[in-house]
């Protein structure tokens, strides 16, 4: 029996978009383009989410290869896309209907920065959530086993019981490879509900 729902949070809870992040900050096409492509960097963002790299080392590096006239932009977008997470309609109201009808916990699972994970409070959907797994404050990230064994110890629950929604494909196949049944989220809000009530109403 299904007791447990783990969420990713970006593309799932809420929309992360850095097109709209930057355009907070600098209406400029080329440099909005400029920015999004500096500040957004995988390759800072994979280290930030293991927790290898720092806000002031990630922001320095950004500045280097940025016109100077961009570095005071850069730091206000990094330092404030966290306000700028638009949340995907319907997913609050499924959340509350997880609890009101099944009695599920409902847990967070992402790989994410720790400014990130230092801020939850300020972030309004984290509320609904019973437990939040950051990949950064662990030092493992999904799709490893590892991070899925961690999520499972941490917020006592059993994979068995557990199902597992993100918008990766990886992580989906890394979660099911452990053992958690998992969805692959699309942004379709109700058939993903539908998804949810047919495991959580099996016996």
């Amino acid at each position: 029996m299904i007791r447990n729902v783990v969420f990713d949070f970006g593309q799932v809870l809420i929309r992360f978009e850095p097109k709209y992040m930057v355009e907070q900050y600098v209406t400029n096409p080329e440099d909005s383009a400029l920015l999004q492509q500096v500040v957004f960097d995988r390759a800072y963002w994979d280290l930030l989410d293991w927790g290898k790299i720092s806000d002031e080392e990630t922001v320095t590096k950004c500045k280097e290869r940025l016109p100077a006239r961009l570095h005071d932009a850069a730091e206000k977008i990094y330092y404030n896309w966290i306000y700028h997470l638009p949340e995907i309609e319907g997913m609050r109201e499924l959340i509350a209907d997880l609890r009101q009808e099944f009695g599920a916990g409902i847990f967070l699972l992402s790989n994410i920065s720790t400014y990130f994970s230092s801020h939850r409070d300020e972030i309004p959907i984290l509320s609904e959530i019973d437990r939040c797994v950051f990949s950064a404050e662990c030092g493992m990230v999904k799709p490893s086993a590892e991070i899925f064994a961690h999520l499972c110890k941490v917020c006592e629950i059993k994979k068995e019981e557990t199902v597992f929604i993100d918008d990766n494909e990886n992580n989906v196949c890394g979660a099911e490879r452990f053992g958690i049944r998992a969805y692959l989220f699309d942004g379709d809000v109700k058939t993903l509900k539908k998804w949810l009530w047919s495991m959580l109403q099996a016996k």
